[in-house]
């Protein structure tokens, strides 16, 4: 931008706040004198500390002009669209002529005939693969302990912040409090701890950092499929300056956390369970492929437990039910396990300068929650130790599961929504494997050159596509208006891989779409974490980088015919969307 657009974008950002008060006859000047304005409001709060309690009194509790406007819902709304659009239709079809009908006709086949035929994209600036980095940049880290438990330290230019997590194991909880920790981890930061109730503690996490939160985790091995870790990770950050404070919030947390309080559960409850239910009609695809990959790993069968439909309807249960003892009484069982230093390590991203201040406090702080230290037995025998590297003081305990069966199923969950959310993941191989860049390249490739075309251009979904990730290539397709035809467009998809009928170009532009993943920025606050997180070090992400570069037109059409060819695939299938009746009599489906 010439200084000239800044200055312009400087007055319509500074003007547009003011905008409303000035299209009503207001000063704009006055607005932009915020200075005059908190002074004002100091003074008026010096004279009145009651100030602020007196507007709300006078404007809103004691205010008898207000409006209360009450919506339900019409239970056959769906019904009656569906109707007036069919008579809409209809009234139009019939006022059509046979020279009208001809017409459209003509326009479909035109319109199929271009939306078929393949782009000169030539014309077009593009990058080449030969003008990406054939290495990638290695981000040096320190491993030491605190207080007993492993910490990695990552020296960035964080600009005076520190970042703090720590991973806590799951492999010590008995398997029947799995259900319970997603909703564990949204409220254990919500409740009050210490001496602060829940409104304390906000306030307190709201001046003295940047967010604290846990999470849940699912790691899938990068070598084996069948090998997982499982945990909730513990996320936050500050200024320097206020790192004690953040550091007493979580022992606060890990000492005395108010898990007790029935009435402000059930509120978190409640929000937690609408945010799922509405999450589903704007993400119902991400929803079709953690439920269709549910059995062909054992993570995924976990992540279904932890993020998919399973948790949504538990958690629906959980909200309508009229005493929450149980779960009060369930969540300290599950703190016992998870906020336990025994099963825990600790990742640290700050500034050189502020690094031996960092692990200073971090070492008070693993003092202050040592008595929740204790050694306690995994429940399962299958644990396997895998060190991060040789020279590493301390290892990553992963759940081993080299018996497992992967099984075919295929599933309709009936929704109360017009769209389709349809996916289908086919079971493959792990991240070192020697044909998982085929993969990803294959899936870019598809998912620009024939899926995109056969789902959002002819099939008139939102989008859809395939992508490779966590052993599993996973078709889908968003807001689609079919399903069992996107199902066939999935299945041309791969006879157009395995028949070889794209070029050169198409592969490199495939590469480029794979590579602007790969090598998208990474800012200081995450390097690191791939090691921390999934044991994925520099050395193994340049082997990928290199098999990246090396796919060749071959490649790809083995791995189609290898891993995704009826006959030689594990897969899952499932659509979220409005009843069915094609499916309904299809026994091989699965209707919930």
């Amino acid at each position: 931008m010439s200084g000239e657009t800044y200055l312009v974008y400087g007055e319509v950002y500074l003007l547009t706040p003011s905008s409303s008060s000035w299209n009503h006859d207001g000063d704009p000047v006055e607005l932009l004198q915020i200075n005059e304005s908190v002074s004002e409001f100091r003074q008026a709060l010096k004279e009145n500390p009651r100030f602020l309690q007196d507007k709300v009194k006078h404007y809103f509790k004691e205010n008898t002009h207000r409006l209360t406007l009450s919506m339900s819902p019409d239970e056959s709304y769906l019904e009656k669209q569906a109707q007036a659009e069919e008579e809409k239709l209809q009234k139009k079809i019939q006022a059509l002529s046979d020279g009208d009908r001809k017409e459209i006709y003509d326009k479909g086949l035109e319109l199929l005939d271009a939306q078929s035929k393949t782009q000169d994209a030539s014309c077009l600036p593009a990058l080449k693969v030969s003008d990406i980095e054939p290495t990638i940049p290695v981000t040096p880290v320190q491993i030491s302990t605190a207080g007993g438990v492993p910490v990695q330290y990552c020296e960035q230019p964080t600009n005076g912040l520190v970042y703090f997590r720590a991973m806590c194991s799951l492999n010590t909880m008995p398997e029947e409090l799995r259900l319970y920790v997603p909703l564990f981890c949204s409220v254990i930061t919500k409740m009050g701890c210490g001496a602060l109730d829940y409104r304390q503690q906000s306030q307190q996490m709201e001046l003295r950092t940047g967010g604290m939160s846990v999470s849940t985790q699912v790691i899938q091995d990068s070598t084996q499929l069948d090998m997982y870790e499982q945990g909730v990770l513990l996320n936050s950050s500050c200024l320097d300056r206020n790192l004690p404070h953040m550091f007493e919030l979580w022992s606060d947390i890990f000492n005395s956390p108010h898990l007790d309080d029935e009435e402000r559960l059930r509120v978190l409850v409640m929000m937690s369970a609408q945010e799922l239910a509405n999450g589903i009609s704007y993400s119902g695809h991400m929803y079709a492929m953690t439920r269709s990959s549910r059995h062909l790993t054992p993570a995924g069968d976990l992540r279904e437990t932890f993020s998919g439909m399973d948790q949504v309807k538990f958690m629906k249960r959980i909200a309508e039910m009229s005493d929450l003892s149980q779960v009060i009484r369930t969540l300290p069982r599950i703190k016992k396990h998870l906020l336990n230093p025994d099963n825990m390590r600790c990742a640290v991203n700050t500034t050189p300068q502020k690094m031996s201040d960092t692990a200073a406090q971090l070492e008070s702080f693993m003092k202050d929650v040592s008595e929740n230290r204790k050694e306690r037995k995994p429940v399962r025998s299958n644990i396997v130790e895998v060190r991060y590297q040789q020279a590493y003081s301390y290892v990553r305990k992963l759940i081993s599961e080299l018996n497992f069966s992967p099984c075919q199923m295929k599933t309709l969950f009936p929704m109360p929504f017009p769209v389709n959310f349809v996916s289908e993941s086919i079971r493959t191989v792990p991240f070192s494997h020697e044909d998982y860049a085929s993969l990803c390249v294959l899936a870019r490739m598809m998912t620009a050159k024939f899926l995109h075309g056969e789902i959002r251009e002819k099939g008139g979904a939102y989008g859809g596509g395939a992508r490779m990730g966590g052993g599993v290539f996973t078709f889908y397709s968003y807001r689609d208006p079919n399903s069992v035809q996107t199902l066939s467009a999935f299945r041309r998809g791969v006879d157009w891989a395995k028949s070889g009928q794209f070029t050169q170009q198409d592969i490199d532009e495939a590469k480029l779409s794979v590579f602007s993943a790969v090598d998208s920025p990474v800012a200081p606050s995450n390097k690191g974490m791939g090691l921390f997180l999934s044991g994925v070090t520099d050395e193994m992400k340049q082997s990928h980088r290199e098999r990246l570069f090396a796919v060749t037109h071959k490649n790809l059409v083995d791995v189609a015919e290898r891993y995704l060819g009826v006959g030689q695939r594990t897969c899952g299938v499932t659509i979220l969307g409005p009843e069915n009746d094609t499916i309904k009599k299809d026994p091989s489906w699965i209707v919930k």
